[in-house]
């Protein structure tokens, strides 16, 4: 069977292709949008353009294997497949109890077989890595997109309570344990992230933008000086510590990126009460 040749339109180029057995991943990028009808979007959608906000899509190949999503992310799928939730009447009370903890959804649909899967567009940052056989990381609620049916996906909880009340991170956290392709969703692209190498050290983050971290680096929160009267005057207060071997990925810019959504959100409030105000 053949597919439709998504990446071959003339507006919309593969930005990363990842291949392991039985299993293709692209990225596409449509490099502009070209469907505006109104004055209004047109004016958006070029701003946009020359701000370099593009919109983004995982497609995904399968030759007899399968991949899980994130609940609701499935857009389309061509060919011989076949999705299951993952939710059984065994486990439906256990998967329900975490994902109302975690604010993640319940079940991660898997489809098997062979055909092409198109995910949700999104305009954030995709990331896609390659966990060895028995390879753990830790990534922030939200970032799971998708991953080939070997990996393994669930909630796992903070080891301590200072992180886990203290962190910014929430009580639980996603775990994704190879071997397989993972496709994580970021508010950031890769090249603004640190990637932090730990071998028996220490790190220290003044926030919550560590985004990922190997299983085997322990995370805590403590103060930023051995006195609580030294952390209030140096104005840092408490700190995340990341300890141990291992890598911590860091993304300083997303405080930045946070605050314009923030900003601009309290300018399109005032806006609309303005409006209302008048009327």
């Amino acid at each position: 069977m053949k597919y439709n040749a998504i990446g071959t339109r003339e507006n919309v180029k593969i930005i990363d292709t990842s291949k392991s057995q039985g299993i293709q991943i692209d990225i596409m990028e449509y490099q502009k949008l070209l469907g505006a009808t109104s004055y209004d979007q047109a004016m958006q959608l070029e701003f946009m353009e020359k701000q370099g906000v593009r919109t983004r899509q995982v497609v995904v190949y399968l030759e007899n294997n399968s991949v899980k999503t994130e609940a609701g992310a499935l857009c389309y799928m061509q060919g011989n497949l076949e999705m299951v939730s993952g939710v059984t009447a065994g486990n439906f009370i256990g998967r329900a109890l975490t994902g109302k903890v975690t604010g993640e959804s319940m079940a991660q649909p898997e489809y098997k077989g062979t055909g092409m899967i198109v995910l949700e567009p999104t305009q954030d940052h995709y990331m896609v890595l390659e966990l060895q056989k028995g390879e753990e990381i830790i990534v922030d609620k939200g970032m799971f997109n998708c991953a080939q049916g070997g990996v393994e996906v669930k909630a796992v909880a903070q080891k301590n309570i200072s992180s886990a009340f203290l962190g910014g991170e929430g009580i639980f956290q996603m775990s994704i344990k190879g071997p397989g392709l993972v496709v994580l969703e970021c508010g950031v692209p890769m090249c603004e992230i640190d990637i932090i190498e730990l071998e028996n050290d220490t790190l220290k983050v003044d926030g919550n933008f560590a985004v990922l971290r190997t299983a085997n680096i322990d995370f805590t929160v403590e103060k930023s000086a051995k006195s609580l009267l030294g952390s209030a005057m140096s104005g840092e207060g408490l700190v995340n510590v990341y300890r141990g071997t291992g890598q911590v990925w860091l993304a300083p810019t997303l405080k930045i990126y946070r605050q314009l959504s923030s900003t601009y959100y309290s300018l399109y409030s005032n806006i609309a009460t303005s409006i209302q105000t008048r009327r």
